[in-house]
């Protein structure tokens, strides 16, 4: 697909997260592939997706957009979705349509700051488009000044100094709706129809849903403690 092609096809949209890791009963690609291929069938207008793995192994089970992501932890930086250019080479490679990328002011591994890092990547992939994933709205503003061709609310109430933000984060959706050019891309929080149908009419692009409903094991949680 073409960059607008991809672009279009996810405007006004539910993109589904179908992420479970390594601890999760679901954890693998063939399960993850089914759960994007049951998205599809539910509506989804997109997939996110983490690990080379688990973007190949959806690609070739639906024809949706994928925003691809790959989540490594090293032991010098609290960044880790899509950390190094190691992990974007194989996000690459694995057919992401869209590459998700930590775009917080946390220093990346290496000592390594976003700026010298999406330069990079920018280089070596000029073509692709790559989504900023921000915890603040100041992150969203160097994002776009950087040449971010998404921006999104995924990392808000996850990074030290938003973790008293309320999720979904409505305020910081529509401070980007409002003042930013590029594509907004809400997540973080949605867990009902109605926070969904609220996160659209910020004025985002798209918003995705992810535990609420690809994570059996949260929502079973989520049921049994308010009975508690």
């Amino acid at each position: 697909m073409e960059n607008n092609e991809v672009l279009q096809k996810i405007k006004s949209g539910l993109i589904v997260s179908c992420q479970a890791l390594d601890d999760e009963p679901l954890h693998g690609s063939f399960i993850m592939a089914r759960m994007a291929l049951a998205a599809k069938e539910g509506g989804a207008v997109g997939i996110r997706a983490n690990s080379p793995e688990d973007i190949y192994a959806i690609k070739k089970a639906v024809d949706l957009p994928v925003i691809g992501l790959y989540k490594v932890e090293y032991p010098d930086s609290e960044v880790y979705i899509t950390p190094t250019m190691a992990e974007v080479d194989a996000i690459c490679s694995a057919g992401a349509d869209i590459i998700a990328v930590d775009a917080t002011n946390r220093i990346r591994p290496n000592g390594e700051m976003l700026e010298n890092f999406f330069a990079k990547a920018r280089e070596k992939y000029p073509d692709k488009l790559f989504m900023a994933d921000t915890s603040c709205f100041e992150e969203g503003v160097l994002a776009e000044k950087l040449g971010f061709d998404l921006i999104g609310t995924t990392m808000s109430g996850y990074t030290s100094y938003t973790k008293n933000r309320i999720l979904p984060d409505y305020e910081l959706m529509q401070k980007y709706a409002r003042e930013v050019k590029v594509p907004i891309i809400a997540e973080g929080g949605i867990w009902t129809p109605e926070q969904l149908k609220a996160a659209l009419d910020t004025g985002v692009w798209a918003a995705v849903v992810g535990t609420a409903i690809t994570r059996p094991r949260e929502i079973t949680k989520r049921f049994v403690e308010y009975i508690k």
